[in-house]
C-alpha cells in the first residue's frame, strides 16, 4: 500500500479519516458520497477533506451534498465539484475545489459563476484546502457578500 499521506499537502481543514486504497499502483480513495474509490489527486484530497468537513465539523447531512454534479452549459457537459441540497432537493450551494498549489483567481471564481447561472444557488464556495472563501448571494440587490468563515448548516437551511 502507497503512503499517500506523505504526498499530499497538509491543508488547512480539521483531518478526515479516509479509506485509502490503490489500483493498478495508482493511490485511491473512497468517496462516502458516490460510495465508490476514486483516484486520489490534489484536487480529491481537498475535496475529501472539505467534504468530512462540512458533514462532521459543520452539521452538513451527507444524504444532501452530491459531488461531481453534471450539468450542461451552453451545450456541453460540465461537472460542479460538490452540490448541496436544501430540504426541498433544491440546489443551495456550490463548492468548487482546486489542487492546493492552486491559486484562488478570479478564473476559478469566473468557473464557479458559470454553473451558478444554471443552479441559482445561495451559497458559493471556492477552496483548494489552504484558503476557502463562501460567498453569500443576493439576488434581489444583484450583489454578494463574502462571509468570515463557512456557515454550518442550520444556519443556512
Amino acid at each position: 500500500m502507497l503512503k499517500v499521506e506523505s504526498l499530499y499537502a497538509t491543508l488547512n481543514l480539521p483531518a478526515a479519516d479516509l479509506r485509502l486504497g490503490e489500483k493498478n499502483g495508482q493511490p485511491t480513495v473512497l468517496d462516502p458520497l458516490r460510495r465508490r474509490h476514486v483516484r486520489l489527486t490534489p484536487e480529491e484530497w481537498v475535496r475529501q477533506h472539505f467534504t468530512s468537513f462540512l458533514i462532521h465539523h459543520k452539521g452538513y447531512p451527507a444524504g444532501r451534498l452530491g459531488n461531481e454534479v453534471t450539468l450542461n452549459v451552453n451545450g456541453l457537459s460540465r461537472r460542479c465539484d460538490t452540490v448541496l441540497y436544501g430540504h426541498d432537493r433544491e440546489p443551495l450551494m456550490i463548492i468548487e475545489y482546486k489542487a492546493p498549489h492552486i491559486a484562488l483567481t478570479q478564473k476559478v471564481f469566473d468557473q464557479i459563476s458559470v454553473y451558478n447561472m444554471l443552479l441559482h444557488v445561495d451559497y458559493l464556495v471556492v477552496s483548494n484546502g489552504l484558503q476557502h472563501y463562501c460567498c453569500e448571494m443576493n439576488y434581489a440587490q444583484n450583489r454578494y457578500t463574502f462571509l468570515r468563515a463557512i456557515p454550518d448548516y442550520n444556519s443556512i437551511v
